[in-house]
């Protein structure tokens, strides 16, 4: 937040207007939870750069009438939440699985995968992350909530209007960022006079400056249900599906709680599958007082469950459990 801070006051004081602009998307429930939480760090930033700054708490539709008054704080994050993990600077783009507290910096195992220059994927994260904050509420100077004007609220209001609201406005960039890489793909690989690609025409001002024609793909999936988005679910099914005898499939889960669908297909298929787990020790909830201190042991149940179907399949040589331990670490990695 200081970082922040410091930046917007130097965009301030740059010549011209500033240009400078900070979006940031968080959970409602996650993020309003006891006295000093998300809110009250970020409230001095829409203070101070009210112009600039923009806080979006995004709340679970489903999260609502009596079950809202009644579940307590951190157990009505069971219901629904935003879980989204990435970070955009200019055209730099971090994926992780990781928030932004002091164990993520410290002693937390978990993913960060950076892609730098990256233009398409910044554009398509900073739409989407709009978009949701859209959709989401609205954070404001006095540390009250509201929603954009003629929006539908998100538990106050009608449930399926405000799913097809935000079905709509997440769809939007979905299907934006389709067609520019459609037209992009096209221009690319499918022009049929020689030297008009768009890879081409990016060199002919100056032929060092031709772009060699890319090797990776990057397929960004969103899974949001609650809106009848399903798109991640749809393709990590098609790709356990679709692998074959000879593929080796590497799965890393911090909490081992995979769908009854996922496991079907990792129990019917043919690959192998290697899968890393967190064991007890470095489970972020080991230790933990209360209801808690009991989802490590719940997490390795599950773990003992799938794995004596395996052993009744006598599939063990085919999918493999490891444990990831360390000591003073937890595990947190998913992919």
């Amino acid at each position: 937040v200081y970082c922040l801070e410091e930046t917007l006051e130097k965009s301030l004081q740059a010549e011209g207007s500033p240009d400078l602009r900070v979006s940031i998307l968080l959970d409602y429930t996650r993020g309003s939870r006891g006295r000093k939480n998300s809110r009250t760090m970020l409230i001095p930033l829409l203070q101070r750069f009210p112009e600039q700054v923009r806080v979006s708490l995004f709340h679970t539709p489903n999260l609502r009438g009596l079950l809202r008054l009644l579940i307590p704080e951190r157990f009505n994050e069971t219901i629904g939440l935003q879980h989204i993990k990435v970070y955009l600077f200019d055209d730099n783009v971090i994926l992780s699985g990781a928030n932004l507290s002091d164990l993520y910096f410290t002693n937390r195992q978990d993913r960060y995968v950076l892609l730098r220059d990256s233009p398409e994927i910044a554009d398509f994260f900073t739409e989407l992350v709009d978009a949701i904050g859209d959709v989401s509420l609205q954070l404001q100077q006095d540390d009250t909530v509201q929603m954009m004007e003629g929006m539908v609220h998100p538990y106050q209001g009608d449930k399926v209007a405000y799913c097809e609201i935000a079905n709509q406005r997440v769809m939007e960039v979905i299907n934006s960022a389709r067609t520019r890489q459609e037209l992009l793909h096209k221009k690319t690989f499918h022009s049929s006079e020689p030297g008009s690609s768009l890879l081409s025409q990016q060199g002919s001002q100056a032929s060092g400056n031709l772009k060699p024609e890319p090797d990776t793909w990057i397929y960004p999936l969103i899974q949001m249900k609650p809106f009848g988005i399903q798109i991640d679910e749809m393709v990590t099914e098609t790709l356990l599906t679709e692998a074959e005898r000879d593929a080796r499939i590497y799965l890393t889960t911090g909490y081992f709680n995979l769908t009854q669908a996922y496991m079907d297909l990792i129990l019917g298929t043919r690959a192998e599958y290697r899968i890393l787990l967190a064991s007890p020790e470095v489970n972020g909830f080991f230790g933990a007082k209360g209801v808690a201190g009991a989802i490590p042991a719940a997490y390795v149940y599950i773990e003992h469950q799938f794995y004596s179907e395996v052993c009744y399949l006598q599939q063990q040589e085919r999918v493999q459990l490891q444990e990831y331990s360390r000591a003073g670490w937890t595990f947190h990695a998913k992919g």
